[in-house]
């Protein structure tokens, strides 16, 4: 088959070296990709946003199958266009992919499937907004409605964060997305990542993890979008993980069809994790950056299958078989971020690391310049191994980290502390 991945993150590095696996891919494409992806795959130029320009790009290209990557190409509607012109995707319509597009339909839609999760209230005006907040007082949580890079949200421990955090949101801080903010009651417990595949009918859970939003260590200092992460995640038993598909997943997949907008593909619920059960923090429509990088570690060549299972409606009979180990992921970030940081920086001694199925550096932000590999984002790199215990997965990749000659970067030094 020809594939063709839309993105060129972290998330997409990992399904390219995953889907790479697999004998089914003859030839595959990712745009625009990044300096690691280029070592597997080619790289193309095209406007991931444009279902027109997307379509046309795989019908000179002979694209057989399409793997949307990140949210934004899934809310603007490229799935519904590939699937108009006839072209296998993986990825939920526009319409369903407004479970992450819109925090107030998610809330809708939870409301009218019973399944639990935080209570709400939605304003468009500031000042109504702000006497709302001070009416319930804190610890309170601040979310602009729309697509935000996975930033938009403030878990406000005082009242004077939670204010300052609406004069962000309606000062312009996040565009559009934050037209509309919904106000949620702070919910305490451990938060975890639930993964399920989804098409349009059956669910078939594909795994779990744990990442940390803090940029700094023991999980303190501003959200970022993502530190590192872990899988398996311990405090998601199996009886908690079949309360939250059969409460939270199913409940709302049936009231997505219900309406007219039936889900296909990843739907990643994030869940709290409280007296050993769950309710909806959020959901995203496609695999989280960096849990992905630990999935995709643990799954390998099979992801292809099941994606194409996904994509096909086949799910119900699909199995997934996972090995009994752990992985960690290691963010290394652009110093500065998630504020200001520069661009431009070498990244050396990457050559010289393992790239097997147990050791991998993902590439997140980086771009190739004459040989060089330098770094073009804030997340740039995702040190990711697998290991016996999650203690040897740490070890591993911590070791990598160490064996990186980037000076201008940082990381957390504490990844999987809560199940270490």
């Amino acid at each position: 088959m020809n594939i063709l991945i839309l993105g060129g993150g972290g998330r997409e590095h990992a399904l390219a070296w995953a889907i790479k696996q697999n004998p089914k891919c003859d030839k595959l494409i990712a745009a625009p990709g990044n300096a690691g992806i280029a070592a597997i795959a080619e790289c193309a130029t095209l406007d991931a946003e444009d279902g027109s320009a997307v379509v046309t790009f795989c019908e000179e290209n002979a694209i057989d199958f399409v793997v949307i990557g990140p949210e934004a190409p899934l809310a603007a509607g490229v799935a519904d266009a590939l699937r108009d012109a006839g072209i296998l995707c993986f990825g939920p319509s526009g319409a369903a992919a407004r479970l992450e597009a819109s925090k107030a339909f998610t809330k809708e839609i939870c409301d009218a499937a019973n399944a639990p999760t935080a209570g709400y209230a939605r304003f468009t005006e500031r000042e109504a907004a702000k006497a709302y907040v001070r009416e319930q007082g804190a610890p309170i949580v601040v979310k602009a409605d729309g697509l935000a890079a996975g930033k938009g949200v403030i878990v406000a421990m005082t009242l004077d964060e939670a204010l300052a955090g609406l004069d962000e949101i309606f000062g312009g801080a996040f565009g559009d997305a934050g037209a509309e903010v919904v106000i949620e009651e702070f919910m305490e417990g451990e938060e975890a990542s639930f993964f399920v595949l989804v098409d349009g009918e059956t669910c078939l859970p594909i795994g779990t993890a744990q990442d940390h939003k803090r940029v700094g260590e023991g999980d303190t200092g501003p959200n970022t979008g993502g530190m590192g992460a872990y899988s398996p995640a311990p405090v998601l038993t199996d009886a908690i993980a079949q309360q939250a598909l059969d409460e939270i997943v199913r409940p709302t997949m049936a009231e997505m069809a219900r309406r007219g907008a039936p889900y296909q593909g990843v739907l990643y619920a994030g869940l709290m994790i409280k007296d050993g059960r769950a309710r909806l923090v959020e959901y995203n429509v496609r695999f989280g950056d960096p849990e992905c990088q630990v999935l995709m570690m643990r799954l390998g060549a099979q992801a292809l299958d099941l994606l194409l299972a996904c994509a096909e409606g086949r799910l119900s009979e699909a199995r997934v078989n996972w090995a009994g180990d752990h992985a960690m992921t290691v963010v290394m970030a652009a110093g500065g971020y998630p504020g200001s940081y520069e661009k431009g920086t070498e990244i050396k001694g990457l050559d010289a690391l393992p790239e097997d199925s147990f050791n991998m550096v993902f590439h997140a932000g980086t771009r190739g310049d004459h040989g060089r590999v330098v770094a073009n984002g804030g997340r740039v790199l995702n040190v990711t191994a697998r290991g016996a215990t999650l203690a040897e997965a740490h070890q591993r990749a911590y070791a990598m980290v160490d064996a990186i000659d980037w000076p201008q970067g940082f990381c957390r030094r504490d990844i999987g502390w809560r199940a270490l």
